[in-house]
């Protein structure tokens, strides 16, 4: 049998060849990126452990938790832990406070954040840029703790700087602060200002650097303001960044600060009006009552309602700025 004429042999040798060449390639690939894989192995196991098996409590919300029997013998309830959740008062307290408090904190705290990164991108000296960039991010390094007693070296009946030095200079008389639940929605959103706004100024001022001076300096021979300049080029280009932060703190919405609420206020009962949260209300269902069942059911009806919320935010998003979204 002579060679085939037409090159079937030799195009057959070439197929091979390519597809062995490209099977290498892979090969070769994979063990470039080997390191990488090795390098994010400790992240992704620490993930893991630390948030994905705890899902497996979920099943305590809807089980009448029994330490004898253990969780998984335990006796299934179905939904009644929600139910006792949702027939008390503590329910719509609870999600009042949540909602409106987040909601405060993300449009407040976006608002000053890029204000105040952009007062002081405009200062010409570097280091003064640096220290009032230390300075702002300073309280967010803070403990919870150290922040509860430096506000109540303020706003003690007793000792505090309020009431000793500024209300009776005034001739005014003295407030029990920790008692006066009408005072504690804008002192929490005060201090919860003040700790996370140096976070938010950093992210924001980051985004106002990586701006090309090439706009600002053709504005400037048009004849644009600073004003303008802010208006027109700033605030649009930082539309991406905005647009992130916003969807990951609805993300959150319904994940409260545990520190603000809880350590702030010193637990005080006569604040839970006010200051009581789903994390707050959550922990002292444990720690009082020990209703574990409850207590589970309370953390799933946050997770899932968070869920939603991010959820929609990312699609309402993707409506009008799909580039913007984060999925």
């Amino acid at each position: 049998m002579g060679r085939p004429r037409d090159g079937s042999s030799r195009g057959f040798f070439c197929q091979k060849g390519a597809f062995m060449s490209g099977k290498t390639k892979k090969k070769i690939r994979w063990k470039e990126f080997l390191p990488y894989y090795l390098l994010a192995l400790p992240g992704v196991i620490y993930m893991i452990c630390n948030n994905y098996l705890p899902m497996f409590g979920v099943i305590i919300a809807f089980k009448n938790l029994n330490f004898r029997k253990g969780i998984l013998g335990s006796d299934w309830c179905g939904l009644d832990n929600f139910k006792f959740l949702f027939a008390s008062k503590d329910a719509f307290t609870i999600t009042r406070n949540t909602i409106l408090y987040n909601v405060a904190f993300i449009v407040l705290t976006t608002v000053l954040a890029i204000a105040i990164a952009i007062l002081v991108n405009e200062i010409q000296s570097r280091f003064a840029s640096r220290l009032y960039q230390s300075l702002i991010l300073l309280p967010y390094l803070m403990s919870w703790v150290i922040v509860s007693y430096l506000v109540y070296a303020f706003l003690s009946a007793e000792t505090g700087l309020v009431n000793n030095a500024i209300l009776e200079k005034l001739g005014l008389k003295g407030i029990s602060w920790y008692n006066s639940p009408q005072y504690w929605p804008f002192i929490l959103t005060f201090v919860s200002l003040w700790k996370s706004l140096g976070y938010a100024m950093i992210i924001y001022f980051s985004s106002i650097v990586g701006i090309s001076q090439d706009y600002y300096e053709a504005a400037t021979l048009d004849g644009a303001s600073k004003w303008q300049q802010i208006k027109c080029i700033t605030l649009p280009l930082l539309k991406p960044t905005v647009i992130t932060m916003f969807v990951l703190q609805i993300g959150r919405i319904f994940y409260s600060d545990f520190g603000l609420f809880y350590q702030i206020p010193m637990n005080s009962g006569t604040l839970y009006s006010v200051t009581r949260t789903i994390d707050v209300y959550v922990y002292n269902a444990l720690m009082k009552s020990s209703d574990f069942g409850m207590s589970s059911a309370a953390s799933v009806y946050q997770s899932v309602v968070g869920f939603i919320m991010i959820i929609g935010a990312n699609a309402r998003i993707r409506k009008f700025s799909k580039e913007n979204a984060l999925f």
